[in-house]
């Protein structure tokens, strides 16, 4: 009989989703679709967590189990977790049977790392070549721009989409399935007038891809998805797995939800996990009818169990949240409800204008740091990056230290990318965006002659010993020679992977002296890349997994880190979805930004930012501060112009929410002329009525 002990400290609604389905007579468990609805702070990881322990306790082979998440350290997390839950529930010491169970979950992944993984597999009944690049998305707009100019469309009289439009336009009409007129109409009316020129545009970067063996992000999803359509393929991959669990279900794609319909036609072994009203993504092709339409996908329906008790915030923050989720129309509903108490009760503070926005922020922050809440426990939270302008400003005169979240992606910076271009294409000798950027890195070797390079190349079958009778004309005959060794070393099939990035890195340190200022910070990050690459199994592996799921940030061009011990965060909301604070400040929740004024128009981008307000009140754990500014100035006019206009409060702060905060109204310590003079020792006063009864 399979233990129980791991159930314990789960609430009645976990452990409903945790054993849904029944353990086989003999070895294994069989269940229907199954929907767990977590609220915010409920426990959705746990939960998950413990269905997977639950699953291998009961006989299910972990291999035969696929877990899809949206981060590759969720996913590791997801791993760990379930490990511990199983060692825990058997008794076991540290590296006992368990351990070989952690072993065997190896199907655990972004949807884009495991559909890597199975097109390499499936590469020969797809006609792909299975060593396929994947391109990262700055790759993909730059050979889409290089498309641009072949094609005459950087130089029309009227504008034509820039590159990351295009490419956006690109990506949403793929993951929506959507027509390319619909996503124009909807979403990119501006572009509307360039569908056949975009229309011819998408088809040669789709063929320029298929040439060079490339795929980008899109195509990983694109390929998995077209192996689901023919049903001996997708019949075979399914039944690699008894067990599908996917978390984060509410940011998925339309393509993404028919891949997993695809896996699991009757819904048999999965299991999803996501909240609707988290559901903030639209702008990613993110489809919340996957959630809210799961249940009815499968016949007979699927189960839903809802997790509404909250581990995370006071009943007086969750109030607020339940109060303005209740006025959404269309959800699977909850009242979330907290284990922690009531709490202290949250405010709306009405301010003047959003220089006295960000003096009462600082106030709040720097009068809770006094009492022991610790400038890394408070956030500020706001819809867009540039709401947090006047605040920084402030915060820099009062020299409070503050991390602003966002900064250059670590693949993104220069020098990075120019060493990954020479093991690129020593990966994929087709890779020609990869092998012109190696090209250029050469002095004296432009475009025209790397072009001229990459021609001799295919001419001999895409062999680098080709590169020996070619002489570009402008690059000395020792540093070609040098370039020609290395590429034939990096593209031996015999030579080890150990030590490749070395022989790049020794071979490309002159060149990087030579191409960028401040080099020595650039090498320390290389360095480092060497040092990441030891983790990996092989080179394919290595660049796969790097463009998929890049480091945050890079040392040359991120801001400059904080030497302080403690700094306040600011965040955007979307970054700051599944974080938590003691304290949140919320900035400018007036209509125009809650809702956004660019979404005002459609009933649902409306509804999605509502759910974006709500996310931002999930993340308080105890103080929750909602920021009204009355009063917001014009841009571009001259720094003594006073035009401006007056913003009204959130169509969703309405009266039931009203009833969940109290009201706060604070004035700045700028004073006007009239404060001015009623402070002085004699006051002025002017009858200017009987002046004007006197006109007359």
């Amino acid at each position: 009989m399979p233990t129980t002990s791991h159930l314990e400290k789960l609430n009645s609604a976990q452990r409903k989703a945790v054993t849904h389905g029944e353990a086989l007579p003999e070895k294994g468990y069989q269940s229907g679709p199954l929907l767990i609805v977590a609220g915010a702070g409920t426990g959705k990881t746990d939960t998950l967590a413990h269905r997977v322990a639950h699953l291998v306790i009961n006989g299910v082979d972990p291999a035969r189990i696929l877990m899809l998440t949206f981060t590759r350290r969720a996913a590791n997390e997801m791993r760990r977790r379930a490990h511990e839950i199983t060692r825990k529930a058997l008794d076991e010491p540290l590296g006992g049977a368990s351990q070989g169970i952690a072993q065997r979950l190896s199907w655990a992944g972004t949807f884009h790392a495991i559909g890597n993984r199975l097109l390499r597999h499936y590469a020969p009944h797809l006609k792909l070549d299975p060593h396929f690049s994947v391109i990262d998305r700055a790759d993909s707009a730059d050979l889409m721009d290089a498309l641009r100019q072949e094609l005459g469309l950087a130089a029309t009289e009227q504008r034509f989409p820039r590159k990351d439009t295009c490419l956006q336009i690109y990506s949403h009409r793929v993951n929506t399935c959507a027509p390319l007129k619909d996503t124009l109409d909807r979403h990119f009316p501006w572009c509307a007038q360039w569908h056949d020129e975009l229309a011819a545009l998408y088809r040669g970067y789709v063929e320029q891809k298929q040439h060079a063996a490339l795929l980008d992000y899109d195509d990983l999803l694109l390929y998995w998805h077209g192996m689901m359509a023919e049903p001996r393929l997708a019949q075979h991959i399914g039944a690699h797995f008894d067990h599908v669990l996917v978390d984060e279900y509410q940011d998925t794609n339309k393509l993404q939800a028919q891949i997993l319909h695809g896996l699991k036609p009757d819904g048999a072994g999965l299991a999803v996990v996501g909240d609707d009203a988290q559901a903030i993504y639209s702008f990613r092709a993110a489809a919340v009818e996957n959630i809210l339409g799961f249940p009815q996908a499968f016949t007979p329906p699927a189960e839903v169990v809802t997790l509404a008790q909250n581990y995370r915030s006071t009943q007086q923050v969750l109030d607020v949240a339940n109060a303005l989720l209740a006025e959404a129309p269309r959800q699977h509903r909850k009242y979330l409800l907290s284990i922690r108490g009531q709490g202290a009760r949250p405010r709306v503070v009405t301010v003047d204008e959003l220089q006295s926005q960000a003096e009462y922020v600082c106030n709040e922050v720097l009068r809770r740091r006094e009492a022991n809440v610790a400038l890394k426990r408070q956030a500020v939270l706001f819809r867009s990056a540039s709401h947090s302008d006047v605040l920084e400003v402030e915060l820099g005169k009062r020299k409070v230290p503050f991390v602003k979240y966002g900064g250059l992606k670590f693949l993104e910076a220069a020098h990075v990318k120019d060493l990954l271009a020479l093991l690129r294409w020593a990966d994929n000798p087709h890779n020609t965006l990869a092998a012109f950027r190696a090209l250029q890195l050469l002095p004296g070797m432009g475009p025209v002659n790397a072009r001229a390079a990459l021609a001799h190349v295919a001419a001999g079958a895409h062999a680098f010993a080709a590169l020996k009778q070619f002489t570009p004309p402008q690059t000395g005959e020792i540093d070609w020679r040098r370039f020609t060794d290395l590429m034939l070393a990096l593209g031996d099939p015999q030579r080890e992977w150990a030590g490749q990035i070395h022989l790049a890195r020794e071979w490309y340190q002159p060149h990087c002296e030579r191409l960028y200022q401040q080099f020595q910070t650039r090498l320390g990050d290389l360095e480092q890349l060497e040092l990441l690459s030891g983790q990996y199994p092989s080179r394919e592996r290595f660049l796969t997994e790097l463009t998929l799921d890049p480091p945050n940030v890079t040392s040359d061009q991120s801001g400059r880190p904080s030497l302080d011990e403690d700094y306040l965060v600011l965040s955007t909301i979307h970054s700051a979805k599944g974080m938590e604070w003691d304290t949140v400040y919320v900035l400018n929740v007036v209509d125009g930004s809650f809702p956004s004024e660019f979404s005002t128009g459609k009933s649902e981008l409306i509804e999605e930012e509502r759910r974006l307000l709500y996310v931002a009140l999930t993340r308080a754990q105890n103080d929750l501060l909602l920021m009204v500014p009355l009063k917001f100035h014009l841009t571009h006019q001259s720094r003594q112009g006073d035009a401006h206009v007056y913003g009204g409060r959130s169509r969703f702060v309405t009266e039931k929410v009203q009833k969940t905060l109290d009201p706060v109204t604070f004035h700045g310590t700028a004073l006007g002329a009239a404060d001015a003079l009623q402070q002085s020792e004699a006051p002025v006063t002017v009858d200017v009525g009987a002046r004007l009864r006197d006109m007359w």
